[in-house]
């Protein structure tokens, strides 16, 4: 898995096929998806995906319907949303969510399909990554979203944690204590001012609805040097669904 989750990541370009889901397909997209969690027939086929064991969700190769990839742990109850919707730009938040959701029995993994200069699904509502977690949310899954940003950025944190423009709340503050112990420089966006990385704008957390929404910005070091470091921490926090 993770070197298929890599050479999916690394066929993204900025000058890749795209094209936007219309809104009959955004519509197909939710049915289909709501099909699959409950394992009832489906037809995400006819949207370009295929769906391996019920479990593995992934675009067509070289197609403009580039529209992400999906996991999900049959292993357990749903239980919490991992999310990278920037994976080719922000570098390794895929495999911290990989690893993420391997040690989150009932997880579900959402990858953005599209270079971010193709689709920005973090921050527009007409993405079928869009349509998959806010449905996952009304669902009341709690989600985590991986984000990075440059060293130089924020040289006093090596990691931000906010509830994006959702309430925050436990989960949020438990997630930064267990990640302050591993011995990470923490900004709290609901306390401290973040140079612009606390999520505000993120789509995902305005549509969250009241379930938990966790947004974690991460420094190209930690992306790249303490990532078990992370997943660790992110675990020990226990952000799954009650």
């Amino acid at each position: 898995m993770e070197a298929f989750l890599r050479d999916f990541t690394a066929a993204q370009s900025s000058r890749g096929p795209y094209r936007r889901a219309t809104a009959a397909e955004l519509a197909a997209a939710e049915a289909g998806f709501a099909a699959l969690l409950d394992q009832a027939p489906h037809d995400l086929d006819e949207l370009g995906f295929s769906v391996e064991d019920g479990s593995l969700v992934r675009q067509e190769p070289d197609s403009e319907r580039a529209w992400g990839l999906y996991a999900l742990d049959r292993s357990a109850p749903p239980s919490l949303v991992v999310e990278a919707p920037h994976a080719s730009s922000d570098l390794r938040t895929e495999l911290i969510g990989l690893e993420l959701f391997r040690r989150t029995p009932g997880a579900i993994l959402a990858v953005g399909g599209a270079h971010r200069r193709r689709e920005d699904p973090a921050h527009d509502t007409g993405t079928v990554f869009h349509v998959v977690t806010t449905l996952l949310a009304r669902r009341g899954l709690p989600q985590v979203q991986l984000h990075g940003f440059n060293d130089t950025t924020l040289i006093s944190a090596d990691v931000v944690v906010s509830a994006g423009a959702a309430e925050t709340g436990d989960a949020a503050r438990r997630a930064a204590d267990r990640l302050a112990d591993a011995g990470f420089r923490v900004c709290r966006a609901w306390a401290d001012p973040c140079r612009g990385l606390a999520g505000t704008t993120n789509v995902q957390s305005q549509a969250a609805g009241g379930t938990p929404f966790l947004h974690v910005e991460l420094s190209r070091t930690v992306r790249e040097t303490r990532r078990d470091d992370v997943v660790r921490a992110l675990v020990e926090a226990d952000l799954r669904k009650p």
